[in-house]
């Protein structure tokens, strides 16, 4: 009789703990949000395209010689938040961050600004071509998301 009940709490408590744990897991719709691809032989050079990634906006800038010599020829010893081009684009062609102003999460506007990158209307937070707070009330750039470039034009976020 001690060994059966004992057994049946057992099984009780494993079945109580696994659906703890069915429910607790991330749903398939959450899944399926945690990388997106993206095709870049679809934005033309010069051009910002904006996507939807963990609901939150990425801006996806694909830069022209020029802005990415602009970029590299920043001084970053005078900027709010010190970091180069490089360690801001895997890639000097294309740049890939959130679009979420740093100061109060706004979404800034892309080639806008004083400085050609992007400005947030809101507070008046200007960013460069890199996406380095340059004015106004922003304490950081625009964050990196986790991303890497494939094979054939792919870009991979997350």
């Amino acid at each position: 009789m001690v060994g059966t009940t004992g057994a049946l709490t057992f099984l009780g408590a494993k079945t109580t703990v696994a659906d703890f744990l069915a429910n607790m897991s991330a749903s398939a719709d959450v899944l399926a949000l945690a990388k997106v691809e993206v095709d870049l032989s679809t934005i033309p050079e010069g051009r910002n395209v904006t996507i939807k990634w963990r609901g939150k906006p990425v801006f996806i800038r694909h830069r022209t010689a020029d802005e990415i010599e602009e970029a590299n020829a920043v001084n970053i010893k005078d900027l709010r938040d010190p970091q180069t081009d490089s360690e801001r684009a895997q890639n000097p062609e294309w740049l890939v961050m959130l679009g979420v102003c740093t100061h109060l999460g706004c979404v800034p506007i892309g080639e806008a600004g004083d400085y050609g990158g992007w400005y947030c209307p809101c507070h008046g937070s200007h960013y460069d071509i890199s996406g380095r707070i340059r004015k106004g009330p922003a304490p950081l750039n625009l964050e990196i998301p986790a991303h890497s470039f494939e094979e054939g034009n792919k870009l991979v976020i997350g």
